[in-house]
């Protein structure tokens, strides 16, 4: 496994079976016919509650950080014949709260499938880690994510900073087998292709953070992993 404190991502020792992975996709909402590349809002779906209690995802979690974190936000990507979307080099910096409150390093704010969406800090985002779990086979043809690592310890990047990083950078295309877990950290620089093939790419997308972190705002939701220690 390479370096997650360095590099900005990892693949986990934790793996789905086969049936687990058709298991989880069949009961969570089709993004297909969706009209979008994904279905937002899943942290409170029964799957996901079922998986955000597993043993083996808590002790990983804890295994990086040291420190409880709770589920913030649960996303189902799928790049289809109908949602086939390319993503451009970027840093996930927004994160979903219950309320607008005027809060120093807070903003831009936005409304994202009725939820109220802030770009959070660099203190913030440098606490939260993201784990990518894959339903299907993700290779070449599948539109993989592509990484710069080491780019997120370089903080929240301008359009310009971002644009320089990724000039001068050795890309990865990270190829992730079925039921393989991808963790990752937010502010790592990273971009997606367009699929090749007419096949199912379903990343069941899940987010962390201490759950004191953006103190006196409140996460839209914020849901206990099992206690590692």
């Amino acid at each position: 496994m390479n370096d997650f404190d360095g590099d900005g991502y990892a693949l986990a020792d934790v793996v789905l079976t086969d049936l687990q992975c058709a298991h989880i996709a069949s009961s969570l909402p089709a993004v297909a016919g969706s009209g979008h590349g994904g279905v937002r809002n899943l942290i409170d779906h029964p799957t996901v509650s079922a998986l955000l209690g597993h043993e083996r995802i808590g002790k990983y979690l804890w295994s990086l950080v040291g420190r409880d974190l709770v589920a913030v936000k649960a996303t189902l990507f799928d790049k289809t014949v109908e949602a086939n979307w390319r993503v451009q080099w970027h840093q996930d910096r927004t994160i979903a709260v219950k309320e607008r409150l005027a809060v120093s390093g807070y903003g831009p704010w936005s409304l994202k499938s009725g939820t109220l969406h802030v770009e959070a800090p660099e203190a913030v985002l440098g606490q939260m880690l993201a784990l990518r779990i894959h339903l299907d086979p993700c290779g070449a043809e599948n539109g993989p994510l592509r990484v710069i690592p080491g780019s997120h310890r370089s903080g929240k990047l301008s359009d310009d900073a971002l644009a320089q990083v990724v000039a001068g950078a050795d890309v990865v295309e990270l190829h992730i087998p079925q039921g393989g877990f991808l963790v990752m950290r937010p502010l790592l620089v990273h971009a997606s292709s367009s699929a090749s093939a007419a096949v199912h790419r379903r990343v069941l997308h899940l987010e962390f953070a201490p759950r004191e972190a953006i103190s006196p705002l409140k996460w839209h939701e914020a849901v206990d992993l099992y206690r590692a220690a």
